[in-house]
């Protein structure tokens, strides 16, 4: 299995003092010069896997060569279909990608996988296991995995993930598999990410619908029973018809598909439904998703600059705005207001 180590607008978080005087962070330095971005980027677009991870390193550390590299990609990027898989831990996410990578390349297709992994919070590492779980992959060179620490971001997701999808889909990649942590009803990151969305339960979870309802169910493309030869699996099916059912918009739009990925049963009916939303989402043209993305970095990164702030100044830097609201001379809202402008 070759692993090595997206688009949108790069930033660097700020990590700013109470009166704005502390110049931003300065990015990791990269060996890259610049003369050096056009010739890698062309490798990239061959298909050099050696090119494909150094540009992937660069962009998920936000080196000092990231924007000129980005920059770079663009004229080819809008090639690649995204297709996320998500949904709550032990639906087996890791083993069904595994199966539709399998699939695909039987279809002569080339595919790029980035599995992301929950990180320690103490180390903020991550055991990066899904690559482990990736077989088909191996020494394959028409696929290429790159498992990615979530780094502390709550939605399953890191920015870092979008900009990998940019590198991947400038190596000519014809579909991008995205694998999130596993995700409660809250962590939907993937739908402003991927242009089609998989989520996915299991039998035997617990509370089936409880980890399913709400905001996975609003956001999903297919809906996926995995482990479809276990007991229960049924039971499943119709518990989540039913739920697709009480929303009237929904009805009838997603499909509910039984999957085993150990047997590879269903696996063929997902990549036929994968298939056709992609006709639409290609239709539509690759501004729009391309947009959508680049909005989800641009909010990720005012979340993270704000975040850099506070922690710069520490609690004493925030204790006259919060005297200010304990006082009523100003509202929680216009405190926050007036820490944006700061980090301006």
């Amino acid at each position: 299995m070759s692993v090595a180590s997206g688009r949108a607008c790069p930033y660097q978080p700020y990590a700013m003092s109470t009166h704005n005087t502390t110049p931003p962070n300065a990015a990791p330095r990269s060996r890259l010069e610049p003369d050096d971005i056009g010739p890698l980027v062309e490798r990239l677009r061959k298909g050099e896997r050696r090119a494909i991870a150094q540009v992937i390193t660069e962009l998920e550390r936000l080196s000092s060569a990231a924007p000129d590299l980005l920059k770079a990609l663009q004229p080819h990027l809008g090639h690649a279909l995204v297709a996320g898989f998500t949904g709550p831990p032990g639906a087996g996410k890791s083993t069904l990608v595994n199966a539709v990578i399998d699939h695909l390349r039987k279809q002569g297709r080339t595919v790029g996988v980035i599995a992301v992994d929950p990180s320690s919070p103490i180390s903020g590492g991550a055991i990066l296991g899904d690559r482990i779980r990736m077989t088909a992959a191996l020494d394959d060179d028409g696929v290429f995995v790159r498992s990615l620490a979530s780094r502390g971001y709550l939605g399953g997701l890191s920015p870092a993930a979008v900009r990998i999808i940019d590198a991947m889909d400038g190596a000519g990649f014809d579909i991008i598999l995205l694998e999130t942590v596993g995700t409660g009803q809250n962590e939907i990151d993937v739908a402003e990410v991927a242009d089609i969305r998989i989520v996915m339960s299991a039998p035997g979870l617990g509370d089936d619908i409880q980890a399913m309802k709400s905001g996975l169910l609003e956001i999903a493309d297919i809906m996926v029973v995995n482990k479809g030869d276990r007991p229960g699996a049924e039971q499943t099916m119709q518990q989540l018809l039913g739920a697709l059912s009480i929303r009237a918009t929904m009805s009838g739009k997603v499909p509910v598909l039984k999957t085993s990925a150990i047997s590879g049963e269903g696996v063929p009916k997902l990549i036929e439904a994968i298939d056709a939303i992609g006709k639409t989402v290609a239709a539509k043209g690759a501004k729009d998703r391309r947009r959508r993305r680049a909005r989800y970095l641009i909010a990720r990164a005012a979340a993270d600059l704000v975040a850099a702030r506070i922690k710069a100044g520490g609690a004493g830097g925030l204790d006259p705005l919060a005297d200010a609201v304990l006082s009523g001379t100003m509202s929680p809202d216009e405190a926050a207001r007036s820490v944006l402008r700061e980090a301006d």
